[in-house]
């Protein structure tokens, strides 16, 4: 064979590997503009889903609780259907697909077993509910809020100085809980101090006329005044009285101004702490 036919041998090979290149870059750059499409398409409408799950749920006043947990659990699992549609579409093969996500879920599972444990935890809460969205509970750690969201892994606590904190479902399901807004009332004690000789009865009169006048105390079980201790310069008394769990922070910072105000024109003395010095010359 002379030189020109194996020039144009090589020719043909070459042509046919550019040829064959050339096809596999634009279908494999078709794939990927279709599976950015499809990623694309598929986020917006399993947001679209999801807000319309949440919509329905609401019209048919679903649990607050169990409403946010099935948003936050359903937007995941779509968006996981999604990226799997975008792969195969790519042309990774499901068999590969299933095979990688059995390795990755044992390796994942391994890693994340606390992850695990938070939504075992969520689902523990929703079944058992020990509080729900809008409750006021304290936590056996310290923390003490409002719910705003029970969450797959987390729950969303916002304290009464406006901090938002996130609990884990796992730490909320095995740990000690005050749920202090389920019984819908709390119990207040204020204590103030009197001087002696004051008469109690005309004290524990008055107060009780200042507690009837406040709509926001409950008048079952009915308010009380008591002598709780017989101090060195006072004598003690406890004012004992119900309100709302939302209520009682302003209802005793309101009390104590009152009293103040009130007491003194009454001639009803607070003592103070005296210390007697005696000069020995």
């Amino acid at each position: 064979m002379n030189n020109a036919g194996v020039l144009n041998i090589e020719a043909d090979s070459i042509e046919s590997v550019v040829s064959a290149l050339g096809q596999f870059v634009v279908s494999f750059g078709l794939k990927i503009i279709a599976a950015i499409i499809i990623l694309i398409f598929g986020i917006w409408l399993s947001n679209k889903l999801t807000n319309g799950l949440k919509n329905v749920m609401e019209k048919r006043k679903i649990d607050a609780s169990l409403q946010s947990f099935l948003f936050s659990f359903f937007n995941i699992l779509l968006k996981i259907f999604v990226v799997i549609i975008v792969l195969t579409t790519v042309g990774v093969h499901m068999t590969s697909i299933i095979a990688v996500l059995g390795a990755a879920s044992l390796a994942v599972g391994m890693a994340l077993s606390g992850t695990l444990q938070n939504f075992a935890g969520g689902m523990v809460i929703l079944m058992f509910k020990p509080f729900k969205v809008g409750d006021v509970i304290e936590i056996g750690t310290g923390e003490t809020g409002t719910v705003k969201k029970i969450m797959i892994f987390t729950t969303e606590l916002r304290t009464f100085d406006n901090q938002i904190i996130f609990l884990p479902n796992a730490s909320l399901s095995n740990n000690l809980i005050k749920n202090l807004s389920r019984s819908g009332l709390k119990r207040n004690d204020l204590d103030i101090g009197v001087s002696y000789g004051t008469s109690i009865e005309e004290v524990r009169r008055i107060i009780l006329n200042i507690l009837k006048k406040d709509k926001r105390i409950i008048n079952d079980p009915n308010a009380v005044v008591f002598v709780k201790a017989l101090n060195d310069s006072a004598v003690l008394l406890t004012i004992r009285f119900w309100t709302r769990y939302e209520d009682a922070i302003s209802v005793k910072a309101e009390l104590l101004e009152k009293l103040y105000k009130i007491l003194p024109s009454k001639k009803i003395e607070f003592p103070f702490q005296q210390l007697d010095v005696k000069m020995v010359k």
